[in-house]
């Protein structure tokens, strides 16, 4: 063993002078002796990584470098433009990519005679199938780890089921702006609820052997002119809103790549933006992944590689937009000097250390059969522990279904015929095993309960030319589903959060038709809801994915009780959010570029409206259930700290209903004054089961050395956090417009 880690240090000498190890500069045969020794599963992926690379020429490494699409070779049925074809004679796989922050997406495989090859692989409804699970942000929803670490289960495992290597997610954006056309693939307004749900999520997806990838490095936030915007916002606002999911995903989460952004940040492309992908991202965060480029998001070949980009995707040229790392344009810029053999080694090296970490070496590239009917389940579920009850006067949910004799389903086709699952318009689209529309969900739960109602789908035109005939169907039924939403997806913003096709008159009209009507909701983030008055009950379902209808029909007559809560907050009226301005969003143009300038600092989302003294119609947090909880006697300890130790903050939580349920004790906190911070900022929180009159005592811990940060504010002139010493306040509730428990915490420094 002294031997090889010997072996190991005099490699990456070799290879750190720049020699490249083992070959000729004109790709001669390396050495023989070596061959195959990064086989060795008892070495260190470090040191795996140093003999392969001084076994490899140069121009196999530029060939790594850069995606390569065609047909895989381990899996010949498989056509793909997703991958990096590997070198067989050393025994290097070819690495496949799969998008997929809610599911396995778009992935490596489709029919090798499907017409418009290679682009169309990238975006076909003929691609693998996968489970479609409900959405990223229905999954924060759940503000409950356990849920994302199924949800990240189910993507693991049938990525490896797929012999796919790399999953493009989780996605980490914030809902900046409520309109975002991608909202739905990320996890919400708040930096510590985003980044604790992306943690579980990687952990669980990495389990299994599969790379996750966190995306979109950084400031994400809009598809409007996404390839060519530039975000100016201050590094104050970056480190302590953008950039903390990301910081908790490499700190805690541990995960193995990183995906850098179309956009620019400050002037600086992020796929060549070195101060965030070396300074921050591996100086700052210690991050020891690798970097892939967003697909065509570079925009350089030498720039991207010394700012720290190491792998680009996918490598083809689809004009205007071109492939940078081709073997032409890095030898190029080899022979100028621009980058050198050394560049060219830590980019393979990074990945290639994380395929050893992760065994995708030490695994034939083959394909499963995916648990269609487990992970089916496991969707169910998730989406039943997601969904919000915004609204239930006098108690209207759930229908029994032993004591009606009709159900009358009615809503415009995308939202009422189908289930909401997507494909083929953007990145989450997962192309599904099976759907379950809303009417076979209803029908399965009466069969389930033995219930003798019938239940009757009335499907609105989308000009509402039929709503006469909705509104008819209302009245001779005796309870009312109406299924309305929004829909979402990569590569354009929605024009604005109002129901498409005026669905509010559906609402309102089969509302003022039937007092017995609950509206179920398919959202991509909030909507605006001007009929909120006239509707008794409201669910909010966001994209619940291929078991729609089970988990809309489970929730509305109770076989599940819901225990959502808002990961965004629903504005009253348009306009009613941060980002309100051209400047802010879309953006106006700046020296010739499109630029949006993050003017609103750090009130985003509810800390905007908190700051703001603006009234939401539904605050971030919020959520009823079938039953009723109450919270008790908080406990803060210490109340006196130094700034460096872990405050635990208890609560007693009891289930004063009749019905089991799930409550979310929230824990926020004021900084003290004059350190020019929102009113309060969301910085622990913890789902717990209770039986009826159930009572339980929940800890959270609030640690200040955790990368969340949770009492740190960043301090640009040193580049260092900060805990102020002061007084903050800790308050607690099952909302942030609902925080019943105060107390005090002392920070002495």
């Amino acid at each position: 063993m002294r031997n090889r880690t010997i072996l190991s240090a005099v490699m990456a000498m070799f290879i750190a002078a720049g020699c490249g190890g083992g070959h000729d500069d004109n790709g001669g045969t390396p050495a023989a002796s070596n061959a195959h020794a990064w086989m060795n599963t008892s070495l260190p992926p470090q040191q795996r990584t140093a003999l392969l690379l001084a076994a490899m020429t140069p121009q196999q490494k530029i060939a790594q470098l850069t995606g390569t699409p065609g047909v895989v070779p381990e899996i010949p049925s498989c056509y793909g433009a997703r991958h990096i074809t590997g070198i067989p004679d050393l025994q290097i796989p070819t690495l496949r990519v799969t998008n997929g922050p809610v599911g396995v997406g778009q992935n490596d495989c489709v029919s090798p005679g499907l017409p418009g090859l290679p682009l169309s692989s990238l975006s076909s409804p003929a691609s693998a199938k996968a489970t479609a699970l409900p959405s990223g942000m229905a999954v924060a929803a759940s503000f409950d780890t356990a849920v994302a670490s199924q949800f990240g289960d189910v993507i693991g495992r049938e990525s490896r089921n797929l012999a796919l290597h790399v999953l493009e997610g989780p996605g980490m954006n914030l809902a900046r702006n409520p309109t975002l056309g991608r909202n739905f693939e990320y996890f919400g307004e708040d930096p510590i609820l985003s980044g604790t749900m992306g943690v579980a999520e990687i952990k669980a997806i990495q389990s299994h052997g599969v790379i996750a990838m966190a995306k979109h490095l950084v400031a994400n936030e809009q598809e409007t002119n996404r390839m060519t915007i530039n975000e100016n916002i201050d590094d104050k606002t970056l480190h302590e809103l953008y950039m903390v999911p990301f910081e908790m995903a490499v700190k805690d989460g541990g995960v193995a790549s990183v995906m850098c952004s179309y956009n620019s940040v400050n002037g600086a492309s992020m796929c060549e933006n070195k101060h965030i992908l070396t300074d921050v991202l591996r100086g700052q965060w210690g991050f020891t992944g690798y970097v892939q480029s967003d697909f065509f998001a570079a925009h350089s070949t030498a720039n991207t590689m010394l700012a720290g980009l190491d792998n680009e995707m996918p490598g083809i040229d689809v004009a205007p937009l071109t492939a940078w790392w081709t073997p032409a344009k890095i030898n190029a810029a080899l022979s100028a000097g621009q980058i050198t053999q050394s560049n060219i080694d830590t980019a393979l090296g990074r990945r290639y250390t994380q395929m050893f970490r992760l065994g995708i070496f030490d695994r034939p590239v083959t394909q499963t059969a995916i648990d269609q009917a487990g992970d089916g389940a496991i969707a169910r579920a998730i989406g039943e522990q997601s969904a919000v009850l915004l609204k239930n006067t006098n108690d209207l949910l759930p229908f029994d279904p032993k004591a009606i004799r009709s159900v009358a389903l009615i809503g415009q086709a995308a939202y009422a015929n189908k289930a909401v699952s997507g494909c083929c318009g953007g990145s989450s689209d997962v192309i599904p095993l099976y759907t379950v529309t809303p009417l076979e969900g209803v029908q399965n739960v009466l069969k389930q309960a033995g219930s003798p109602a019938s239940a009757n789908l009335t499907i609105v035109a989308d000009d509402n030319s039929n709503l006469a005939a909705a509104v008819d169907a209302a009245k001779q039924a005796d309870v009312v589903i109406v299924l309305a939403g929004t829909i979402a997806e990569e590569g354009a913003d929605r024009p604005s959060i109002e129901l498409s096709n005026n669905q509010d008159a559906i609402i309102a009209a089969v509302a003022a038709a039937n007092p017995r009507t609950a509206v179920v909701m398919k959202d991509n983030a909030s909507a605006l809801m001007p009929w909120i008055d006239q509707a008794p009950a409201v669910l909010e379902t966001w994209f619940p994915g291929q078991e729609d209808g089970n988990i809309m029909a489970n929730l509305v007559f109770g076989m599940a009780n819901p225990s959502g809560k808002l990961p965004v907050t629903f504005p009253k009226k348009s306009g009613d959010w941060p980002a309100n301005t051209p400047a802010q969003y879309p953006g106006v143009t700046v020296n010739g570029q499109p630029t949006v300038t993050y003017s609103e600092g750090l009130q985003i989302g509810y800390r905007w409206y908190d700051a703001q003294n603006v009234k939401p119609l539904f605050a971030f947090g919020h959520g009823l259930s079938y039953t009723s909880f109450k919270m008790s006697n908080l406990q803060v300890s210490p109340q006196s700290s130094d700034g460096t130790k872990p405050v635990t903050v208890s609560v007693d939580v009891e289930n004063s209903g009749k019905v089991a349920g799930a409550e979310v004790p929230q824990v926020y906190l004021s900084l003290p004054a004059g350190l020019g911070q929102p009113p309060k900022r969301l910085v622990g929180f913890q789902k717990v089961m209770l039986a009826p009159g159930e009572k339980k005592t929940v800890q959270i811990v609030i640690d200040p050395n955790a990368a969340s940060h949770p009492l740190g504010t960043w301090d640009t002139a040193s580049q260092q956090w900060k805990t102020a010493g002061g007084q903050y306040q800790v308050m607690v509730g099952n909302a942030s417009d609902n925080l019943s428990l105060n107390s005090a915490l002392s920070v002495g420094k």
